[in-house]
């Protein structure tokens, strides 16, 4: 699994390079060169980690796709919205189940909660992961930033909470998380935010992967048609992202940026999962 923090590292290099430069269509020798391996190495390397070409993937990163891909969605998702829960927290594609904080608990900033956390490698470089035994609290990017700097970061959503490192714990969660084929039943996740947060949360958690949504969509689903700057600040408040998949929130003109993790891994997230449900 190590080895997947060095390769994200060089896929994020040369998805910096692609989204960059895709209108001078750059050839698999520049953009092997960008990310300092062989044509050889770096196609091979690249279909391992994305299922597909780089030429094909390319095609993924275009504010054309995005579009399109917005375009479409929306009848994803009115479906999605029309099938409704299937259960108390419960969702769509039942792979996750929700717990809120109480307003009490809310109150108390974790005052009471033991957190146990680690960092492990994924397909989009090494991660940050928290649990508590009523389900994940946190989930992030390492990226640009250092360890301690990521820990600080969750660490200000539970600041009464007692944090402990425990890597034995945590690691059991991780290949659930980014491998569906693993999971052994629902993922449970503990939110803790406003009653307006977790309404942005739970209405982000009904986009199905490979879909997007934009901020104005999100809000009217949510009831506050108005309140899409709203929507877009509660997005970027997400304590567990990639299970709560704020990275398929995006402007309503097909912009993919505005990603607490970074840029470059947002659009790697959303070209990895349209590679995966076979968009075109």
């Amino acid at each position: 699994m190590e080895t997947n923090v060095e390769d994200y590292r060089r896929i994020e290099k040369a998805i910096e390079f692609l989204a960059a430069n895709y209108q001078n269509q750059p050839s698999l020798n520049e953009v092997a060169r960008n990310a300092s391996l062989s044509e050889f190495h770096f196609q091979r390397l690249f279909r391992r980690w994305a299922g597909i070409s780089p030429k094909r993937f390319v095609q993924f990163l275009t504010l054309e796709h995005a579009k399109q891909a917005l375009e479409e969605s929306r009848s994803v998702l009115d479906a999605a919205y029309d099938a409704g829960l299937s259960g108390p927290g419960r969702l769509h594609d039942l792979f996750v189940t929700t717990e809120a904080m109480t307003p009490g608990e809310f109150k108390a900033k974790g005052a009471g909660l033991e957190i146990s956390y680690g960092f492990h490698p994924s397909p989009f470089g090494e991660c940050f992961l928290a649990v508590t035994e009523r389900g994940i609290c946190g989930l992030g990017f390492v990226g640009e930033r250092d360890r301690n700097e990521t820990l600080e970061d969750f660490k200000t959503r539970w600041p009464e909470a007692k944090f402990e490192e425990n890597t034995e714990k945590t690691k059991g969660y991780v290949a659930g998380i980014f491998n569906p084929q693993q999971r052994n039943g629902a993922l449970k996740l503990l939110l803790v935010g406003t009653n307006f947060q977790i309404k942005v949360w739970e209405a982000l958690l009904r986009i199905p992967p490979g879909a997007v949504a934009c901020y104005e969509d999100l809000a009217r689903r949510i009831g506050k048609p108005s309140a899409a700057r709203a929507v877009g600040s509660a997005v970027g408040r997400n304590p567990i992202s990639f299970l709560i998949p704020c990275h398929r929130a995006i402007r309503k003109m097909g912009i993919t940026g505005d990603y607490h993790w970074g840029a470059a891994r947002k659009k790697a997230i959303l070209a990895w999962e349209a590679a995966r449900q076979g968009r075109s």
